[in-house]
């Protein structure tokens, strides 16, 4: 079978501009597309619009353009797919994978506690199946994907052949059993294994504020999209899990993944905008791209100029990650 073109894709949201460690992501999946000879698009992330702004996104732009790292098509952008991602929701729910939830965060730590689950300290609070077994009496908040034999319950096998005839998904391959424990390879950081119902639980596909949750959303896009292979930053490895899951259950390919190494502040904490990162100086780009290739591992430019410097980045990056 041939294999399909190479396409990349790097996601940022607009909670605020470019830092130091967004740049590493970019400039990474950028010369894996390169490498590849394949496409490389831009996403924006703004499906958590309360948080995010056109004018960081245009901002955002505006940097990436200047140190040369240019979308192969117009930039995707999450807040104009609300219905895209409604059709796979009507899907999964349809297929029995996706329930109402009415649990608050107080009633998931009160019912975790219960059970002698305490969640320590900086992890996450991980679901323990309350709304399962119906809403009892309680109005639906959120919307859950129902994590496949985390728990004994029949009532959550497809009460439907197919989904809805409206949906998009209508003519996928539905996925009526996988498993929860999910085992992938990782480009850069090897053997991953995660199980999601002991780790996270049920997960949030529709938010209680009515927003789409980053884990549906993403999922969708990459598959609309036809990304092949994911590069991003090594604090969203967590995530892939859920991601194969729902994949499998939407019946569309999972892309192949490698994440970055982080960027850390002085107290060795993750860069990010929640801490105050600075952003980056597009008027400055080569002296941009060579920090974010020097975390990559990658050599310090021996050129004057950002094409220049990209080129001799892409062939070792040929060299030492590009996949067979």
């Amino acid at each position: 079978m041939t294999q399909p073109r190479y396409r990349g894709r790097f996601a940022p949201s607009p909670t605020g501009p470019l830092h130091a460690g967004s740049m590493v992501a970019a400039l990474a999946s950028w010369l894996d597309a390169r490498a590849h000879a394949g496409v490389w698009l831009i996403r924006i992330e703004d499906v958590d619009t309360p948080r995010c702004r056109s004018t960081h996104a245009d901002r955002i732009l505006l940097q990436l353009a200047a140190c040369g790292l240019t979308s192969d098509a117009p930039p995707l952008w999450q807040s104009q797919r609300g219905a895209t991602y409604a059709a796979a929701l009507d899907a999964l729910i349809a297929a029995g994978r996706a329930y109402p939830c009415g649990c608050s965060r107080r009633d998931i730590e009160q019912r975790n506690a219960a059970l002698g689950r305490p969640q320590p300290r900086g992890s996450e609070l991980v679901y323990p199946g309350t709304c399962r077994q119906g809403l009892q009496g309680r109005s639906a908040r959120a919307w859950r994907f129902a994590v496949p034999d985390a728990f004994s319950d029949r009532r959550f096998e497809s009460k439907h052949a197919e989904p809805p005839a409206t949906t998009a998904f209508s003519d996928t391959n539905l996925i009526a059993e996988a498993f929860d424990d999910v085992r992938w390879l990782d480009r850069r950081l090897g053997r991953q294994h995660q199980q999601v119902a002991s780790a996270v639980g049920d997960f949030v596909l529709r938010r209680a504020d009515g927003l789409w949750a980053y884990q549906l959303a993403v999922v969708v896009d990459d598959a609309a999209q036809g990304i092949t292979d994911v590069v991003r930053g090594e604090d969203l490895a967590d995530n892939t899990a859920r991601q194969v899951l729902l994949q499998r259950a939407l019946g569309v390919p999972t892309p192949h993944y490698l994440h970055t190494p982080l960027v850390l502040d002085d107290n060795g904490e993750k860069l990010s905008k929640q801490n105050g990162a600075s952003p980056v100086d597009e008027t400055q780009p080569l002296a941009v791209l060579s920090a974010a290739a020097a975390v990559l591992g990658l050599s310090a430019p021996d050129a004057n100029t950002v094409a220049d410097a990209l080129a001799g980045w892409v062939s070792e990056w040929r060299m030492r990650f590009i996949r067979g």
